[in-house]
């Protein structure tokens, strides 16, 4: 695999690198040694997958918070998404700053999620589906979001957002809000 830094500090894109002959491919996606070699202490401990039929879909912005924070490894297995992070993490070099990577069931890319970044993504496709893992079980108590338009944060959607839940548009803005 490789791991490219993104520009929220601990954040990756892992590209597998397939093996390829005349049956396909293969590639690994996850590897407990290769995450640690990078510093990454990525320990999945639950997977969870989301659909969304329509383009223009936005799930996000979510994070949990301590003694359940989380990261996870996002990977889109059908169709395109713009996933985003923002890094809520008031000791690192990167807080309040966010980037974006467009993920597509193609090129099987992963986006490693850090603790106390939040997390989001818009479907860029019909039929969308992502699969990630998370270093901690859902908690609903621990769970928190940030607002996807916030204008602090000044997050460029590449498309027009176009379905998003009642939940996902009340979460507050970073000015009312800590992490």
């Amino acid at each position: 695999m490789l791991f490219e830094p993104l520009s929220v500090a601990g954040a990756f894109l892992v590209k597998p690198e397939p093996l390829v002959d005349e049956r396909g491919l293969f590639a690994r996606v996850w590897c407990a040694a290769e995450f640690s070699e990078h510093g990454i202490p990525m320990q999945p401990v639950q997977a969870n997958v989301g659909f969304s039929p329509r383009r223009g879909t936005l799930r996000g912005l979510h994070y949990q918070v301590a003694p359940d924070l989380e990261a996870k490894l996002v990977r889109c297995t059908r169709g395109v998404v713009y996933d985003v992070l923002v890094d809520l993490r008031p000791d690192s070099p990167t807080y309040l700053k966010w980037c974006a990577v467009e993920l597509d069931a193609e090129a099987r890319w992963s986006v490693y999620v850090p603790p106390l970044c939040a997390h989001g993504y818009l479907t860029l496709s019909d039929d969308a589906e992502v699969y990630y893992q998370a270093s901690a079980p859902f908690a609903p108590e621990s769970a928190r979001g940030i607002r996807w338009n916030d204008p602090s944060l000044g997050i460029e959607w590449p498309i027009a957002v176009e379905l998003v839940s009642d939940r996902d548009k009340s979460w507050p803005l970073l000015a009312e809000s800590s992490p």
